[in-house]
């Protein structure tokens, strides 16, 4: 646990495991979400689920999630702590968190109403009304974030990435089991309990791993003045800050979906789950095992070696996220008819839904790559930088909000996130330019610009091989329309493949090599 202690596992040995554990709890999520979609579709009953899961779903997602700022600030901390120390300071930190979030759950259940209402202004009564009865069921979510997203940051500095990674998939299984077998005799209601029977069996399921590895148990410890819970406490609060205010975004996209037609909180949700689970898949394979690193070259002696860690991350970020996203923006539309469509999901909720994922897809490098660089700034132990410019953005985003919603609708929410990723991205990497004493921005950008000239090509090839399948096979039915979008997709990849094998990147070929190793190693 010591600075001086070398990962018992390789970066690419992490990154597998990240990879595919993340991809199960993907998988569940996104099963999840059909069950949603099918049985309530784009309506009252979700967008008011949406609107009661911002507070105490952003503190799960927040706080409980892998990369989250209790996470990060757990892992830069215990690497640099004697193995002997880590158990008394988990548990302090413990008590002195889930007390605090224990007060503030209290807090959230008497102010439900006037929180609904203030997050939903210009939602009728009835969507507010079940809104309310979800987000009080919810609140309890508050204390739970912070022990597992503290869980989570134990287990990973004692060399353990898969149950981090594999448990979210137990709240996709209790909302699940709730829609199909509880729905008729609860409502929607049923919703906001999977939710929270989901984050019980999280923390649960975490308690065991973490006694046997040394990292602490329930005790309850008072010792607030440790030098290293006063460490974590520095860097937690702005973190929590600075993350925190992305919670003030999503307040803002859904104060302005309240304005628009039933349906656009709804379709704000599950285009971001789209969105969402292949770059969580990914950003967990690039995020998790580039944390430690970023910590143990925080000395002005490293930063040689720092900032090629940095071109590194940002490069594989740019190999998967841009040919990624462009396939995602042009194939929007037959990917939410497979995934969604059925029973309460019909084809104007496929319309809606696929032109807020288009204008996600957009931004997808960027939204990653503002995350790599603020977690090079945590490796530094700089909360306070990556809060500022987050505050910054938090104005542009009303602005873009209030610019982009009456001419695209609820597309013009997805496009003002995008546009804040962008800027946001930008003014952090001019800092960690000047921080470092100077970034190689020749060898950082001509690759990237490269790879995004590959996805523009991409995108080409796979809206071409789509449209010429649909002139050939139609575009209805189920099984046509994977078909066409299995077709268009390895399409697609196999262009970028080879293009991108032609820029002559060393991380080209390092991703090449490891998947070689794991799909072809010799017996």
């Amino acid at each position: 646990m010591s600075e001086s202690k070398k990962p018992s596992r390789s970066l690419a040995g992490i990154a597998g495991i990240v990879a595919v554990a993340t991809l199960v709890s993907k998988l569940f999520g996104l099963v999840r979400q059909q069950a949603i979609a099918a049985e309530f579709g784009v309506g009252a009953a979700v967008d008011a689920y949406n609107y009661a899961y911002v507070i105490p779903g952003f503190l799960f997602v927040l706080l409980g999630g892998i990369n989250g700022p209790f996470h990060s600030s757990i892992i830069s901390v215990l690497a640099k702590q004697p193995k002997d120390e880590a158990a008394p300071l988990i548990e302090t930190i413990s008590t002195l968190v889930g007390g605090l979030l224990l007060l503030l759950t209290v807090a959230l259940m008497l102010l439900a109403e006037p929180l609904v209402q203030m997050i939903a202004p210009g939602t009728s009564p009835e969507v507010q009304a079940i809104a309310v009865e979800q987000f009080r069921i919810m609140a309890p979510l508050a204390v739970f974030s912070g022990l597992i997203g503290i869980g989570f940051g134990t287990l990973n500095a004692s060399d353990q990435y898969w149950l981090p990674s594999i448990s979210p998939l137990f709240s996709s299984i209790t909302v699940v089991i709730g829609v199909w077998f509880f729905a008729d005799q609860f409502g929607p209601a049923v919703l906001a309990w999977g939710t929270l029977a989901g984050a019980v069996l999280q923390w649960l399921v975490q308690i065991p791993a973490q006694w046997q590895s040394g990292m602490g148990t329930l005790r309850l410890r008072f010792n607030f003045n440790r030098p290293g819970v006063k460490e974590i406490q520095q860097l937690m609060g702005p973190a929590t800050l600075s993350s925190g205010m992305l919670l003030i975004s999503v307040y803002i996209s859904l104060f302005f979906a309240s304005q628009l037609p039933v349906g656009a909180a709804s379709a704000l949700g599950y285009a971001q789950l789209l969105f969402l689970t292949p770059l969580g898949i990914l950003s967990n394979v690039i995020l998790v095992p580039y944390m430690p690193i970023f910590s143990r070259l925080a000395a002005p002696e490293s930063w040689s070696e720092l900032k090629q860690r940095i071109r590194q991350s940002l490069i594989l970020t740019a190999i998967t996220m841009m040919p990624l996203g462009a396939l995602m923006s042009v194939l929007a539309l037959p990917a939410v008819r497979v995934v969604y469509e059925r029973q309460q999901f019909d084809q104007a909720a496929s319309q809606l839904v696929s032109s807020v994922l288009l204008a996600y897809s957009v931004g997808m490098f960027f939204y990653l790559g503002r995350d790599v660089i603020v977690r090079v700034f945590y490796g530094l132990g700089d909360s306070k930088t990556p809060l500022i410019v987050t505050v910054g953005g938090l104005i542009l985003n009303a602005l873009f909000c209030f610019l982009f919603t009456k001419p695209f609708g609820a597309a013009g929410l997805a496009l003002a996130t995008a546009g804040v990723n962008v800027i946001s991205m930008a003014a952090l990497m001019w800092v960690l330019h000047r921080r470092l004493n100077g970034l190689n921005w020749r060898e950082i950008g001509l690759p990237i610009l490269g790879l995004a000239g590959s996805s523009i090509v991409v995108g080409a090839v796979a809206w071409a091989t789509l449209i010429a399948s649909q002139r050939v096979l139609g575009t209805e039915g189920l099984l046509i329309q994977l078909l066409q979008l299995s077709l268009a997709g390895l399409a697609g990849l196999g262009v970028f493949a080879a293009v991108a094998s032609q820029l002559r990147l060393p991380e080209v070929d390092l991703l090449v090599d490891r998947l070689r190793q794991r799909f072809f190693k010799r017996n």
